[in-house]
């Protein structure tokens, strides 16, 4: 198994704020974590830094972490039906996006071109920044998918070529096994940067650039 522990050698911290906003407001961010509260922590103050500084958060993601995301951002202080009426946060059920370009288990190219454009065109309304978080990729690799997986990696790389925002993806540890080892190398590669929260991912962000290996 793939155990991403901090070392003060490798990973550099960062507020959430600034991480997001000024150290990677452009990037490809994926994070591979261990439980859903660590995970969970990143994202909430990946949405929440987004809309304090006025971008649109878009989160596509499994049903059980858009309710988990939805009542912590309740906790702090958001008024969650608000933040989704005034565009400013845009949840979608990962599954139900996997299925409007996904073709014999294979990503289309140009279904998700035209889904994913709809999206970030409807996020960057009223000349907004935007930050998407995507857990499409975790959903094809649990399933067993990696070649699928590693391809739509690719897509989002390609997509995000000629738009600029941040994307974030994320992957539970447990997924990725010594015999996987090859396609965590892809998968990695896909990125530019790896992330975790340390238990403190609502307000800071441990991180390191990705090694690239051919």
């Amino acid at each position: 198994m793939y155990s991403l522990k901090i070392n003060n050698g490798e990973w550099a911290a960062s507020s959430s704020e600034v991480f997001w906003g000024e150290i990677a407001p452009c990037e490809h961010v994926v994070q591979i974590y261990e439980n859903d509260e660590d995970f969970l922590d990143l994202l909430t103050g990946f949405v929440s830094n987004g809309v304090n500084v006025g971008e649109c958060a878009v989160v596509i993601a499994t049903t059980a972490h858009l309710k988990a995301l939805d009542e912590r951002l309740a906790a702090s202080g958001y008024a969650v039906p608000s933040l989704i009426s005034g565009t400013q946060y845009i949840p979608l059920d990962a599954e139900e996006t996997l299925a409007k370009f996904m073709v014999n288990d294979w990503p289309d190219e140009s279904l998700f071109h035209k889904v994913i454009r709809e999206v970030i065109m409807k996020a960057k309304g009223n000349s907004r920044k935007v930050r998407a978080f995507g857990e499409m990729v975790a959903i094809l690799w649990a399933k067993g998918y990696v070649g699928a997986t590693v391809r739509l990696e690719y897509l989002w790389n390609k997509f995000c070529e000629n738009e600029a925002f941040c994307l974030f993806c994320a992957y539970p540890e447990s997924g990725f096994t010594q015999d996987a080892a090859e396609s965590v190398m892809h998968i990695c590669n896909a990125h530019t940067k790896m992330i975790t929260g340390g238990g403190k991912g609502k307000e800071h962000v441990f991180y390191k650039p990705v090694e690239r290996k051919r």
